[in-house]
């Protein structure tokens, strides 16, 4: 097991990585509850159908009583319906304000959980157990929680850290590959963002990650530790923390264009995202043309969706994808700020971006054409 600190003052916690982490959660949880030895554990119908049961057994050897909710699976989940029915039923579990709540599951599960604790008695402390690749790499991480709205993606929340992440890379191998891939969408965004040495390494050796556990040792651990220094700098994106949002101003737009349905998952999104972000970077002049080429050329290799024709079904042309792009949390003063770069790890925000440029951008994408 390796061990990644946050250390964010009275906030800090510990990111937990590596296999059979499940059947130790009693052992990991058990110091973290004052009191009586019981949490409330809310995941949903496929994460629960795979793993719920060795999750309780590992409570149990440790000592914890488990009581636990179940919600359908899918991003519709992350909505005021289900928001209201995972709150109330915390509240009929007689949650308390020192008790642990914990997210198993996905980024859906844990951004849903996350609020609903950051709400309830407002506020209690919950854990992270992320199951998903994304939800290990990316949104298990920082403290970021929330809800969508039909206006725009995660548009209602709340920052709550959590009290620990335990990132159990062997339920990884449960995964579909197309999870899974979606997943990495996010780890290459972080060398993008600002490691070239890992993007590298990513090329060499990511291929092989799925069934390597050394390599998916690295790939998480490397990925978190990205994360949780830029958290520690800009804990409520003041700053900082915007680079973590490479390619996600035109992933949000992508995925409103599809209803937040299975067309695009959001790791796919990402992916896509990041490829137009290095492409309008190029057509500004501020990195060479052959930086998308290569993470083009990478994602291919990977078995990637990599072009927006990859994506089933209709898309809106450019002027509505910018239209959906405008109710993105990023806009400030009413100007979209864009993570642009000027090779890849060189990350850095930009809110003077050309309309012309931008729109020319998703119409050659629309048309599959590149810059």
């Amino acid at each position: 097991m390796k061990t990644v600190h946050v250390d964010l003052g009275a906030r800090a916690y510990d990111i937990h990585i590596g296999a059979d982490l499940l059947t130790r959660a009693g052992d990991l949880i058990s110091p973290l509850l004052q009191g009586r030895p019981r949490v409330a554990v809310v995941t949903d119908e496929n994460v629960g159908s795979l793993h719920l049961e060795t999750l309780r057994q590992g409570l149990a050897d440790g000592g914890i009583e488990m009581v636990a909710l179940t919600l359908p699976a899918g991003e519709a989940t992350k909505s005021w319906p289900h928001f209201t029915r995972c709150t109330e039923w915390l509240l009929e579990q007689n949650v308390e304000r020192h008790d642990i709540v914990i997210a198993l599951g996905g980024g859906v599960i844990g951004d849903l959980v996350g609020f609903a604790a950051a709400v309830l008695r407002r506020g209690v402390r919950f854990v992270q157990i992320p199951t998903s690749l994304l939800a290990q790499v990316d949104s298990s991480v920082g403290g970021k929680t929330g809800i969508n709205s039909a206006l725009g993606k995660n548009l209602i929340g709340a920052f709550h850290q959590p009290s620990m992440v335990l990132a159990d890379i062997g339920v990884l191998s449960t995964l579909t590959q197309r999870d899974y891939l979606a997943g990495y969408g996010e780890v290459v965004k972080y060398g993008l963002l600002g490691d070239r040495g890992f993007f590298e390494w990513l090329e060499k050796n990511a291929a092989a990650a799925n069934g390597d556990m050394e390599a998916r040792m690295m790939i998480v651990k490397r990925s978190v530790e990205m994360k949780a220094e830029i958290v520690v700098r800009d804990e409520t994106e003041k700053g900082d923390r915007a680079l973590l949002n490479l390619g996600h101003t035109f992933c949000h737009a992508l995925e409103a264009a599809t209803g937040y349905s299975d067309r695009l998952l959001h790791g796919e999104g990402v992916a896509i995202g990041c490829e137009l972000a290095l492409d309008l970077s190029a057509r500004l002049g501020l990195c060479p043309q052959e930086e998308p080429s290569r993470l083009r050329a990478h994602l291919r290799a990977m078995g990637m969706k990599t072009e927006l024709s990859d994506i089933p079904g209709d898309l809106p042309d450019a002027d509505d994808l910018i239209a959906l792009m405008a109710q993105d949390k990023k806009v400030k003063g009413g100007k979209l700020h864009f993570v642009l770069v000027r090779g890849i790890g060189e990350a850095f925000v930009s809110a003077d971006v050309p309309a012309g440029i931008l729109r020319e951008t998703l119409s050659d994408a629309l048309r599959g054409s590149t810059g």
